[in-house]
């Protein structure tokens, strides 16, 4: 989670867009990760992987008013499913005893925090 997290935060931080190549070879990336781990994930893995689904979630909606033709409904998709990982994460988090309140803080700081240097 800790790579796909350093890249998430380094494409928010770009001054242009990746191309849909480099997207979809990112978000395939993450649900492989999800599907295969998500299971396992500890407190902070769970916030990361909130942090990215919610992020590639939006992105996608963005592209997909933005975009033409097979585009739009691949983008589509990609927030549907991005979504549902999302609401999942916020339930595992309120089992951890947070409220939305405090998610939505927590999140902030993590948008804040911008690319993370390799210790």
């Amino acid at each position: 989670m800790e790579e796909l997290y350093k890249q998430i935060q380094g494409y928010l931080n770009m001054d242009e867009e990746i191309p849909f190549e480099e997207f979809d070879q990112y978000y395939k990336k993450v649900l492989d990760v999800l599907s295969k781990s998500s299971e396992q994930f500890n407190e902070d893995e769970v916030w990361k992987a909130l942090f990215i689904v919610e992020n590639l979630m939006s992105n996608s909606d963005a592209r997909s008013k933005e975009s033409k033709g097979a585009l739009v409904k691949k983008y589509k998709k990609m927030a549907q499913r991005t979504e549902l990982w999302a609401k999942n994460f916020v339930v595992r988090l309120h089992k951890y005893g947070y409220n939305d309140d405090q998610i939505n803080e927590r999140f902030e700081k993590m948008f804040e925090e911008g690319p993370i240097e390799a210790n």
